[in-house]
This record gives C-alpha cells, sequence and structure tokens, in this order.
C-alpha cells in the first residue's frame, strides 16, 4: 500500500541523516587530527604562548593569557605544514610521531612594558626576572599601534623591535638599570 507524498519526505529524512553523518565525521575527523597536538600546536591567531625552557627543537611552552608578562609571543599565523614566517616572527614547529609536521605557528614577540627576558639566537625568547643573570633586556617602553624606532628616547633605550604588523615598537634597556 502507498501513501501519496511519502516519497519526499522520506527523501527529505535521508537528506537530512546524510547531512547530519557528514557533520559527525568531519567534525570526528578535526578532533582526531588534533588529538596528537600539545597545547600550544592548538593554539589560534591571536592567543598568546609563554617559553617555559627554550630548546632548538624541543621548547617546553604553553598558552597563557595575554595580559600575563610570561606571555611572550604571540600567535601570528598558523598552518598544518612547514611554512616562512615574517622576518621580525619566530616559529613554532611540532612534529608527529611519523616525525610530519602537526602544527607551524609564526609568533610575533608580545613583551610588556617593565619586563625582562632572555634573547638566544637558538631559542628565541623567554621571560625572566630583570635581577636574572640570562637577563638580556629590558622593556622601557611599549607603544601599540606605531612601529617607529625614533619614538624611543635614545638617553634611555639602548635598542628597539619593531613590529609592523601589528605596529608596536618596545624600546629595550638594561635590565640591571
Amino acid at each position: 500500500m502507498k501513501f501519496a507524498g511519502t516519497r519526499p519526505l522520506v527523501r527529505l529524512v535521508l537528506a537530512l541523516v546524510a547531512v547530519a553523518v557528514a557533520v559527525l565525521a568531519f567534525s570526528g575527523c578535526s578532533m582526531l587530527k588534533d588529538a596528537g597536538k600539545s597545547d600550544t600546536a592548538k593554539s589560534k591567531v591571536g592567543d598568546c604562548i609563554n617559553v617555559i625552557e627554550g630548546s632548538a627543537d624541543n621548547s617546553k611552552t604553553q598558552p597563557i593569557d595575554c595580559s600575563s608578562e610570561k606571555a611572550v609571543y604571540k600567535v601570528a599565523a598558523v598552518f598544518d605544514a612547514k611554512s616562512s614566517c615574517k622576518d621580525e616572527q619566530t616559529s613554532y614547529e611540532e612534529k608527529g610521531s611519523d616525525s610530519k609536521t602537526v602544527a607551524f605557528l609564526c609568533l610575533s614577540p608580545n613583551f610588556k612594558q617593565g619586563s625582562c627576558y632572555n634573547e638566544s639566537q637558538t631559542t628565541g625568547y623567554k621571560f625572566v626576572d630583570c635581577a636574572a643573570p640570562e637577563a638580556s633586556f629590558k622593556v622601557i617602553k611599549r607603544i601599540d599601534g606605531q612601529a617607529d624606532e625614533f619614538q624611543c628616547d635614545t638617553a634611555t633605550s639602548v635598542g628597539f623591535r619593531i613590529i609592523p604588523d601589528p605596529k608596536t615598537t618596545f624600546c629595550l634597556g638594561n635590565p640591571k638599570g
């Protein structure tokens, strides 16, 4: 026995079930793809990162609130494969158990005025106490919205860092002074 109008209703129900299965499959795959990543590798653009221990190939990092003085870096770009970052940025690469890149982040400095940092050619920046022997510089002044080293007072600053996007100027001084 057939009822009039049931065929379009069955098609609609099947279409809705198919869409629901596709959404679940996609979100499930995304969750599985991120399952092996560290919290740092799961970061999004605008999140901040604390470097606990710097290393050329195995840094210990963690996401942190951007207002914290330990929020040394802000995520500027996120990629699933190795990519290139802008000159003023530092890269963070995380590899899976198969040695393939699972996350590649481009990080911009997020220094806080009055805080001190250690700078290393191989490990990047790390927040440190200003009295610590490894302190390389102190941020004397942070100027958001401008990328202009001439905003730094040459009488108190011994250097600067310029970030063009978003425009930020960091005037640097001696950590002991």
